[in-house]
């Protein structure tokens, strides 16, 4: 049976929730507005972090295995005309880095299938073509102009990036390529450099390779279902599998074991830090193509050159080139371009 405080207390409750929704719904002016940028702003600005992040991933670990190469070439004489076995050494390295990383479950990735594998070999096809024209260009031409038609493969891969995904190059990217082409160009011509028949096929094959490479490489990124390390995994195992037949039959592996010099402690633990260094690298490639594109990675890639000048000058007091400060230039006015372009999308190309 209902009394009269019933309707009382009931009144008595509502205004108070009421009072306590209020400010949910009302509230202060600008205290329920939405976030200037919004969901598509916070997006945007994540890609341009992991874009950044990426980049200079990819240059750091690039950088860090120029510089084990490099020591290791100092170090070992004779490494020149085993090249391609290098590279079997440090991928096989690299696989041992990825197997151990899934072993402790830091990382995971499917078991080796034969489909996957199918579908990520026209990447190491392109990779070994690119590693077998570039020894045929270095052999029939001089290395200033191989640095030029380097250059021409920047220019090509940033139109191929245009036209296959709809990158957007503005004039000054384009003419960030352009001043580092100049700069290759003076220098080859102050070295009296010339060109064959043979070293020019040899360096048009090349040229193609290289971009094939990296443009293939990004639209592999998105089509094979696959995590990064995963595509680190099934890159170096394909690699050994195409590359170690090389070289039993350019008698490269029969040089090595012939060389009691290389069979040492020292040489196999290098060799194993630039595998190291390697896999890293392999996931930072994978990643700074996938989210900067294949335009930044090429930029990147004639960047490096100017962080190894500079310790060279620093530690070795070597001359910086002409050709350096050209590259130099050249990433200053990229690196503008895209920061101009950023600041009027709000996202990096």
């Amino acid at each position: 049976m209902l009394n009269r405080s019933d309707p009382i207390r009931v009144l008595r409750v509502r205004p108070r929730v009421l009072e306590d929704l209020e400010p949910l719904v009302t509230g202060p002016p600008g205290r329920m507005e939405a976030s200037p940028r919004g969901p598509s702003g916070d997006a945007e600005q994540s890609s341009a972090s992991k874009s950044l992040i990426a980049s200079a991933m990819y240059s750091g670990c690039s950088v860090g295995m120029l510089l084990v190469n490099k020591n290791l070439a100092s170090s070992y004489n004779g490494l020149k005309d085993l090249y391609i076995l290098l590279v079997v050494f440090q991928a096989i390295a690299a696989m041992v880095c990825v197997e151990f990383s899934k072993h402790m479950g830091w990382v995971d990735y499917p078991a080796f299938h034969l489909s996957t594998a199918r579908s990520w070999a026209p990447v190491n096809v392109l990779f070994c073509g690119m590693l077998f024209t570039g020894m045929a260009s270095l052999e029939h031409n001089s290395v200033p102009m191989v640095t030029v038609f380097k250059n021409i493969t920047n220019i090509m891969t940033t139109l191929g990036d245009c036209i296959l995904y709809g990158a957007r190059v503005d004039f000054p990217v384009l003419a960030a390529f352009g001043i580092m082409l100049a700069g290759a160009v003076m220098m080859a011509a102050s070295n009296s450099a010339g060109v064959t028949q043979t070293g020019l096929f040899w360096m048009v094959a090349n040229c193609l390779c290289t971009s094939g490479y990296v443009l293939y490489l990004k639209f592999a990124t998105r089509s094979v279902r696959l995590s990064k390390f995963g595509m680190v995994f099934y890159n170096n195992v394909l690699c050994v599998l195409f590359l170690f037949p090389v070289t039993l039959v350019n008698g490269q592996l029969g040089k090595f074991l012939g060389k009691k010099a290389l069979h040492t402690a020292d040489y196999a633990v290098k060799n194993a830090l630039a595998g190291f260094v390697g896999f890293f690298l392999n996931f930072a490639s994978l990643k700074c193509i996938a989210q900067a594109g294949p335009t930044t990675y090429a930029m990147l890639g004639s960047l490096n050159k100017v962080p190894i000048a500079i310790f060279r000058y620093l530690i070795f007091d070597n001359v910086i080139s002409g050709e350096t400060w050209f590259i130099l230039m050249g990433g200053i006015l990229y690196t503008i371009a895209k920061f101009l372009h950023y600041i009027e999308t709000g996202r990096i190309p």
